[in-house]
């Protein structure tokens, strides 16, 4: 890994309009409406190129509560040999590499015990 080992994280929700006005009112801080295929979300404040980051999604598969939040690991740079090397350690491959411009790619997988985990490259 380079750099920060983390560098992104999504909180479900079953409710995006309920759970921007929440996080908004609690932090009194503005989030930013964003899209990507499947899902609708809002990004939380933050300069996303020089620091950790994130968002509240709401996505199909992907439930609020225990267990619900997601953590994307760095991985800058390998993202594909990343994702090779996950079948052969006993995990599965949930996403193949997606484009999510400007911020780069991502991969989701799950790990042997069943932890939803993303991954994320700029290349």
């Amino acid at each position: 890994m380079k750099t920060n080992s983390l560098n992104w994280f999504e909180i479900f929700t079953n409710d995006l309009a309920n759970a921007t006005d929440f996080y908004s009112t609690i932090l009194d801080s503005k989030l930013e409406p964003a899209s990507m295929e499947g899902c609708r979300m809002v990004v939380f404040p933050g300069d996303h190129d020089k620091g950790v980051c994130g968002a509240i999604t709401q996505m199909e598969g992907c439930q609020p509560g225990a267990g619900g939040t997601m953590v994307y690991l760095n991985v800058e740079g390998d993202l594909d040999g990343v994702l090779s090397r996950i079948p052969a350690a006993g995990g599965i491959v949930l996403k193949e590499r997606m484009d999510i411009a400007p911020h780069g790619f991502i991969g989701i997988f799950r790990d042997p015990e069943g932890n939803v985990v993303g991954l994320h490259s700029m290349v």
